[in-house]
């Protein structure tokens, strides 16, 4: 696929696409799901202090408008958002009346036992005695190896046939060939859950639009998360939010990021880890009649891409002359990709950019494992100081 058009190109062939939601009986289901990630807080110093009253009532008012499904995981709000879902969902409402997913997180698993353990406390901890979707938490090259090595994919599917998990799969953050070949091992998986928005979708160390690929390929329905890129797609740069409101004057900038991904008919539920009864309000009302992106919006959206990526810290085009015969082995324009995406992230946060910074490391050298030879910098086109940028990621991801 031709990058430069790519954004374009990927809603021409939505046309020809199956949906699997359809297939799998989904189509009911709105495109639209609440993360218990990013829930609102009384003390902005402590992740546990959730406004209970708060949340029961984003609750109500997000199934008052049809909307079922809920995300949640072990170690959100500091370990208690499985605990604030059953009291504000499960324990207020009908089971048949709501979907939960949450996540066995690998990596916090040291032995096989652990897995039986926590499977366990969570169903405790949700009020409930099976899950409607369940994943293994953030697998990458590290965690992959864990999920392998402690046989993980076939304990879920050990509670799927037991029926307390109606449907398997993961959450994914690593390139598009790890991906291929997670889902060539394990077949048996429902779905996957992958990092998506307009602003990644060309990203070549997060591979958004790759991934979504190759998920389509071995006929994997996707759940969406960061569509809003942690928040810094909901504040975009003043031209940009003239570009959007030019188009749709009452649709908020966020709504944009959101629409993007659920325009993707392999897309079964988009995340959004709302804050506050505004931001609920605001993405039910746009998504409680979703209409897919428009051939014009498409357009619009790559143009905003352009502006956005304008203005990025590092001009870095991802040509990689840079590290052929580098000595150390440094991922030098994976690493620049990650540490734009994270200066444009408003959230500060858990840091996806620092999980992908994390699995490359793994592989290649780290940043600051730089010694300043410089031949990076005289094979550079863009003529960028490669080594003092290489300083900047590794403060913020070291």
């Amino acid at each position: 696929m031709d990058k430069g058009n790519s954004l374009i190109s990927v809603f021409d062939t939505l046309q020809e696409e199956t949906n699997l939601n359809e297939k799998r009986g989904d189509d009911q289901m709105k495109k639209l799901g609440f993360g218990f990630m990013r829930l609102p807080i009384l003390d902005k110093k402590d992740s546990t202090s959730v406004d209970m009253d708060m949340v029961c009532k984003m609750v109500d008012t997000f199934l008052e408008r049809g909307f079922t499904y809920f995300d949640t995981a072990y170690m959100y709000h500091n370990f208690t958002s499985e605990v604030v879902l059953r009291e504000t969902l499960v324990k207020r409402h009908k089971r048949d009346s709501f979907t939960v997913a949450t996540k066995m997180p690998t990596m916090f698993l040291k032995v096989k036992e652990d897995l039986e353990r926590i499977f366990s406390e969570q169903l405790e901890k949700c009020g409930v005695d099976y899950f409607d979707y369940y994943l293994l938490h953030s697998l990458g090259v590290s965690h992959y190896r864990t999920a392998e090595k402690l046989d993980a994919f076939a304990f879920i599917q050990r509670k799927k046939q037991e029926g307390k998990i109606r449907n398997i799969g993961f959450s994914y953050h690593d390139n598009a060939e790890l991906l291929e070949e997670i889902l060539t091992a394990h077949p048996e998986v429902d779905f996957v859950q992958l990092q998506i928005n307009y602003l990644d979708w060309d990203n070549e160390s997060i591979q958004s639009g790759k991934c979504y690929e190759v998920a389509g390929k071995h006929g994997k329905p996707v759940i969406v998360m960061e569509p809003v890129k942690g928040g810094s797609l909901a504040v975009v740069p003043p031209k940009v939010e003239e570009l959007f409101k030019s188009c749709h004057p009452a649709l908020s900038v966020s709504s944009w990021a959101v629409r993007y991904a659920a325009s993707l008919k392999n897309a079964m539920v988009v995340l959004s880890g709302m804050s506050s009864m505004d931001q609920l309000l605001d993405n039910t009302g746009y998504m409680q009649d979703f209409k897919p992106f428009t051939e014009e919006e498409s357009h619009i959206v790559k143009s905003a891409v352009k502006m956005i990526n304008e203005s990025i810290a590092i001009p870095c085009t991802a040509c990689g002359y840079c590290v052929a015969g580098c000595p150390k082995n440094i991922a030098i324009p994976n690493y620049f990709a990650l540490y734009n995406a994270e200066k444009q992230s408003m959230n500060k946060g858990f840091s996806t950019q620092g999980v992908y910074y994390g699995n490359y490391i793994k592989t290649y050298g780290k940043a600051s494992d730089c010694i300043a030879c410089k031949q990076c910098e005289s094979a550079c086109p863009q003529h960028i100081e490669i080594v003092e940028c290489l300083k900047d990621v590794a403060a913020t991801f070291e």
